[in-house]
């Protein structure tokens, strides 16, 4: 049976129609929301945005995208309707009509659970701290800022509660499924999983076992080994995995990779940990192999890193791994401890692969903040 049949679910999703909102029209809202790295991936999906597997991600802190929305009333604005919502976007200083299909989508996907997007207009202004459709989870990030501010703006809710934050999660992930998982941190579970207590499909969840201290403060470079957009879109990846010949194995591996990293998380298991995820990005990227038509994302320069670090971690025993997401570019995950003798390595021998020689420093983050205006 194809992956795409229905699911049960715990969670319902009339629980996230708004009872009461009482919009603030005149206001600005801006809200800071982290991209996110998944450990164990997500890759299939069925509507609307569910996942046909769990995953579990680490949230960074860097890497984040500001969104700032104002809520004004229409009859002041100058501004062509599309379809029947009305918004302007810019994107770092400048209008992205390019942009307007995905949010019009998204708003298409959210209006039941925001009845007002249809009485207002939204000026929506984002910018990011690093490369968007590069791999680098950048709609994750949008989206949940987006979903932030939309919901704040709402005036659903009188503060940021546990119920604020879980409809956000909810939102975001019908704007793109990741962004579910880029709402709070440090770790976060999503997709319905019997090792993961409380998990979700709806939603992604605090992953809240004692997880060991050096996973606090993990390290997580990142090699831009290409910075323009993708040839392959991660929506037109997930797409793929519908009659995939080994989407069925592919999914159940994944539940079974959540229970195992789970335990190494608890137990400070740093072997087991960077073998789970360094398989999970060579399994992502075979599942783009043998998909039909099947697609690399990989450049010559990514397999080189890959080398280089496998060499570099069993010549001087650092625990030093790599994880790839949806595009060229090398994250590459260790404890905190040895960021200086990495940083080192990087420069001496990786650099060389990045474009123009970049790379981003990230670590673990605390997930979305509000931003006064």
């Amino acid at each position: 049976m194809p992956y795409i049949c229905v699911k049960m679910i715990s969670m319902e999703v009339v629980s996230f129609i708004a009872k009461k909102q009482s919009p603030m029209l005149g206001k600005s809202v801006a809200w800071r929301s982290p991209s996110n790295i998944a450990l164990v991936k997500y890759w299939g999906k069925y509507a609307p945005q569910m996942p046909a597997n769990p995953s579990l991600s680490f949230t960074l802190d860097n890497c984040n995208t500001k969104t700032t929305v104002c809520l004004r009333d229409m009859d002041t604005i100058n501004q062509t309707s599309l379809g029947n919502f009305s918004f302007d976007f810019s994107f770092e200083g400048a209008p992205k009509p390019d942009f307007h299909l995905k949010i019009l989508a998204f708003f298409e996907r959210v209006v039941a659970y925001l009845p007002f997007l249809k009485q207002y207009h939204f000026s929506i202004l984002s910018e990011n701290t690093f490369p968007h459709s590069s791999g680098i989870a950048s709609s994750a990030s949008a989206m949940a800022a987006l979903s932030l501010c939309l919901l704040e703006l709402s005036g659903e809710f009188l503060d940021y509660s546990e119920a604020f934050k879980a409809k956000a999660s909810f939102l975001a992930r019908l704007g793109s499924g990741s962004a579910a998982r880029s709402i709070q941190g440090p770790l976060m579970q999503w997709g319905k999983t019997d090792s993961v207590p409380h998990s979700e499909d709806l939603i992604a969840i605090v992953f809240k076992e004692n997880v060991a201290a050096v996973f606090s403060s993990y390290q997580d470079t990142i090699l831009l080994v290409e910075k323009g957009a993708k040839a392959v879109s991660s929506t037109v990846g997930h797409g793929l995995m519908e009659n995939h010949p080994y989407a069925a194995a592919r999914f159940n591996q994944a539940h079974n990779q959540i229970a195992v990293l789970s335990q190494a998380l608890k137990t400070g298991d740093i072997d087991t940990f960077m073998h789970i995820v360094e398989q999970e990005a060579l399994t992502l990227h075979a599942m783009m192999l043998t998909s039909s038509p099947s697609f690399i994302l990989m450049k010559p320069a990514t397999l080189a890193i890959i080398e280089r670090v496998w060499t570099y971690r069993a010549a001087t025993k650092v625990p030093l791994c790599f994880t790839l997401d949806a595009g060229a570019n090398v994250h590459l995950l260790y404890p905190e401890k040895h960021k200086e003798e990495v940083l080192q390595f990087i420069e001496n021998e990786l650099v060389v692969y990045c474009e123009n020689a970049q790379y981003i420093c990230d670590s673990v983050g605390a997930g979305s903040v509000s931003v006064s205006i």
